[in-house]
């Protein structure tokens, strides 16, 4: 199976970058069985935990359904069933009228853009909320991607409920690209984080230009206008007046949003990076507008001065600091927007006798569609006339192009290079590879890695500890401070506020995470979750399945040994003899000899010998193909031969023995041949550490043989297919972090129970639907450059935050002026808003710093 029907083929419920509570239990994954398909309810009414297993056997008792499980903590039940025996729909009115439960389907999600969201605890505090709306299962909110993921079933919530829910907190939804069934959102991501960028730009130059009048107006003597403007002149508190009327525009329309945030956030009782802002700027332009207003309530006339610079430059800069965010945000997210990018406009259709261009989104399933060369593959299809080569790149990640002919497979978006070809379109709209690929990584950079809760915990904290530092500093400078201590009580009281940076601690995961799943899409590797991401460098125990995994999985004529006819004479006979053979041995023969373009002929008086070989005459000459068994009933002498069939035998080979008109002719040995880089990739796992186990349900012989070919450390031959998954858990058992990479059915329970599931590409549909991680090129490189990109990412993630947390430490006591007894120094608002503005940048821009990935060692 290739990749293109394997990734087609995936279960039609959604793929939830979260979708398992723990590893250790995650009911229906990769357990479901061949011919069943998977749904996962909503089921509300449990009263206790008790009431789960009955409910879970009454479902079992409905004709059609092979398993249930119900979670009583999630309120989610698991149902295997037969489609051909009861429908989805029969299934859940089923449920309701025979057993009482409300049920709700959860194959449902939005993908929406929320606007507002600065911080970590804006996040938590949107994830909260929409928790406690019904039927909502899970939220998850994307700070450096400002988007929001929602989990829910149809029949408990909509849209009105979940955008009240997210405006009762102080936050707006965009418009949203709703996705059912996992469908990708097609229109432009960039749109919103445009808009929001120009806005930001807008507010920023106004409060800009505002702000050059106001420092010099704040400070005449220092601009040489002390002669005009002498201190505690009439004129001067005139002028002052004047630059209060000058920045209240600043503080309402600039600093706007800071306003409401922080109102938000103060009717819900928290407090967030809004809060912090909007209490610097409001307390320096109050201060400074009563000093103007009402001096005589000063004790002395110097405290009675203005800080309306502090107002307009500090929210300058910080918006200033948000605009540069969002624009180095969008490049976090270059890769999706690259994926998007591909998807081709039209497509040229043949329909009848005519050649239409279409909107690919007219394209049906069964259309037959031109392309020339140069062109772009509208959509997924099969080749039916013609033939190129294509440029498949974007879906695997490798650079030469891969020949075509009919009867292949071609993904939509790749490029055709040479050749024109008619293909049948099989798979359409969100149906495509490509569409999925988006889907995938959406999901992705979506979900939240584990390290992530550490840091939400922390910021929710945080803003509460920067508003009582700031409440102390405060009153400690006013109790001990020089004079004028209110002057100073106010200084440090703002530039506190100003400092603390929220902002650079909740995009340090999220951006990095983002730009990691990316290029993990951009080298064909499709990685389902943070989690994923995360776990992935903790590895040290990689196993492998052998057949499809290390080697092709198919059959092949690795030798041909000449007995008493030369090489060619022996491989055309015994390629004749099965000439229409449905057996994998005798299929490989003929595609050697096919290979090989050795002229065929049609075999006569065929007869098979079950357990032994086949006979048949070609031609005039009587053909016997077949073991050594067969070969010692008919009487031949081996010779030289038996010792040829023994070294074969050894190398994990299968060796038959071809005999014509009574001469032993040669042997053919058919092996599944190993995939040409995967000693390599095996080779760049050693040099990284970890340990190389292989898994088959081959005999101790062929396993040995292969294993010394690929050099893996540790081999478990005659496995069998349910005792895969016991193997896993004997390793983990040895105190081992194990990664399983499989493509068969047979490993679907194995890839679920491995601390990371690794799945070939080219493998199936359950396989890909068990794994965390998908190799879309099929090729064990794949998992080389998903270890090394979790280890780039991870490490790009605590650099991020050790700097946002370096910088809290340290910019914050200084903030507070514990320099300023010792050398002096009392850090100024401005230098902490422009310190707090470029922080955030200085986070996501390392971030993008992933962006030059390049796997290595492979």
């Amino acid at each position: 199976m290739t990749a293109v029907e394997a990734m087609n083929q995936t279960s039609s419920l959604p793929a939830n970058g979260n979708r398992h509570p723990s590893r250790s239990h995650r009911p229906g994954r990769g357990a479901q069985r061949l011919g069943l398909e998977r749904l996962d309810l909503a089921v509300s009414g449990l009263d206790c935990a008790g009431a789960a297993a009955p409910l879970a056997a009454r479902i079992r008792s409905i004709p059609g359904v092979g398993d249930a499980v119900v979670n009583p903590i999630t309120e989610r039940a698991v149902i295997q069933f037969d489609p051909g025996v009861v429908g989805a729909e029969e299934l859940v009115h089923a449920i309701e009228a025979g057993i009482g439960a409300e049920v709700g389907r959860t194959a449902a999600r939005w993908h929406l853009q929320v606007s507002g969201v600065s911080c970590a605890s804006c996040a938590s505090r949107i994830e909260r909320a929409l928790e406690r709306v019904p039927g909502v299962m899970e939220a998850t909110v994307n700070v450096a991607a400002d988007s929001l993921t929602i989990d829910y079933a149809p029949r408990r919530t909509n849209l009105v409920q979940v955008r009240a829910a997210i405006r009762a907190e102080g936050f707006e939804l965009a418009t949203p690209s709703r996705v059912t069934g996992d469908e990708p959102s097609t229109g432009p991501e960039s749109d919103p984080a445009a808009r929001e960028y120009r806005r930001l730009l807008r507010k920023f130059w106004f409060a800009a230009v505002v702000s050059l009048p106001v420092i010099v107006l704040s400070y005449p003597s220092l601009f040489g206008l002390g002669r005009v403007l002498p201190a505690g002149s009439t004129a001067l508190r005139l002028v002052w007046g004047g630059l209060g009327v000058l920045t209240l525009p600043v503080l309402l329309y600039a600093g706007g949003h800071f306003l409401r945030g922080a109102g938000a956030a103060f009717r819900h009782r928290t407090a967030d990076m809004n809060t912090l802002i909007a209490l610097g700027i409001s307390a320096a332009w109050l201060y400074s507008t009563v000093a103007v207003l009402v001096p005589s309530l000063f004790p002395r006339p110097d405290l009675a001065e203005v800080f309306y610079d502090v107002t307009a430059v500090v929210v300058a800069l910080v918006v200033l600091g948000q605009a540069l965010e969002i624009r180095a945000k969008g490049r976090s997210s270059e890769a999706i927007k690259k994926l998007i990018g591909l998807q081709p406009r039209t497509a040229r259709v043949v329909r009848g006798e005519e050649e239409l261009d279409l909107p690919v989104e007219e394209v049906l399933a069964g259309d037959v569609v031109l392309v020339r060369p140069g062109e772009r593959v509208p959509v997924d299809g099969e080749i039916v006339d013609g033939a190129s080569a294509v440029d498949e790149s974007m879906v695997t990640g490798e650079s030469m192009p891969v020949e075509k002919r009919p009867g292949d497979h071609v993904v939509g978006a790749t490029i055709n290079k040479t050749g024109s070809f008619r293909f049948r379109a099989t798979k359409v709209g969100k149906d495509t590879v490509l569409s999925q690929i988006i889907r995938m990584v959406e999901q992705a950079q979506g979900s939240k890695a584990p390290i992530q809760r550490l840091v939400d915990l922390a910021s929710s904290y945080f803003t509460p500890g920067v508003l009582i530092l700031a409440l102390l500093g405060f009153m400690t400078w006013y109790s001990f401070g020089p004079t004028p201590v209110l002057v100073y009580a106010l200084i440090v009281f703002v530039t506190v506020l100003i400092i603390a940076c929220p902002c650079a601690l909740g995009l340090a995961t999220p951006t990095s995470l983002m730009v990691g799943v990316g290029k993990g899409a951009e080298n064909g590797v499709l990685i389902r979750s943070g989690e994923a991401l995360e776990t992935a460098h903790k590895l040290t125990t990689i196993v492998l399945d052998k057949t499809g995994t290390i080697t092709r999985g198919e059959p092949s004529v690795t030798d041909v040994v000449a007995g008493e006819l030369p090489e060619r004479d022996v491989l055309r006979l015994a390629a004749s003899v099965e000439r229409g053979s449905e057996h994998p041995l005798g299929e490989a023969i003929l595609r050697g000899a096919r290979e090989r373009e050795l002229p065929l002929e049609t075999p006569l008086a065929f007869e098979a010998l079950p357990g032994r070989g086949v006979e048949a005459t070609v031609g005039s000459v009587r053909v016997v193909l077949g073991n050594r068994r067969l070969m010692d009933e008919r009487g031949y002498a081996l010779g030289t031969l038996a010792e040829a069939a023994e070294r074969l035998a050894d190398d994990g080979k299968t060796p038959m023995f071809v005999a014509a008109d009574g001469r032993l002719a040669g042997i053919i040995a058919v092996a599944d041949t190993v995939k040409p880089d995967s000693a390599p990739a095996i080779a760049a796992l050693h040099r990284m550490g970890l340990e190389v186990v292989m898994l088959t349900g081959d005999n101790q012989r062929t396993a040995s043989a292969i294993a010394r070919q690929v050099g893996v450390d540790r081999v478990l031959a005659e496995v069998l297919p349910d005792a895969k998954v016991d193997q896993v858990r004997l390793l983990q058992g040895e105190g081992k972090r194990v990664a399983m990479v499989g493509d068969g059915i047979n490993d679907a329970p194995a890839l679920a129970q491995a601390d990371i599931g690794i799945a070939m590409g080219t493998g199936t549909d359950v396989a890909i639907e068990a794994a965390d991680v998908t190799l879309v090129k099929g090729s064990l490189r794949g998992v080389v450059t998903a270890i090394q990109l979790s280890k780039a990412t991870m490490r790009n993630i605590k650099q991020n935050l050790f700097g946002a947390f370096i910088y809290n430490t340290l910019g914050l006591p200084v903030a507070a002026g514990v320099l300023y007894p010792f050398l002096g120094i009392l850090l100024s608002p401005l230098i902490a808003a422009a310190a707090m503005a470029f922080s955030s940048v200085t986070v996501v821009s390392n971030a993008n710093r992933l962006r030059r990935f390049r796997p290595h060692g492979v």
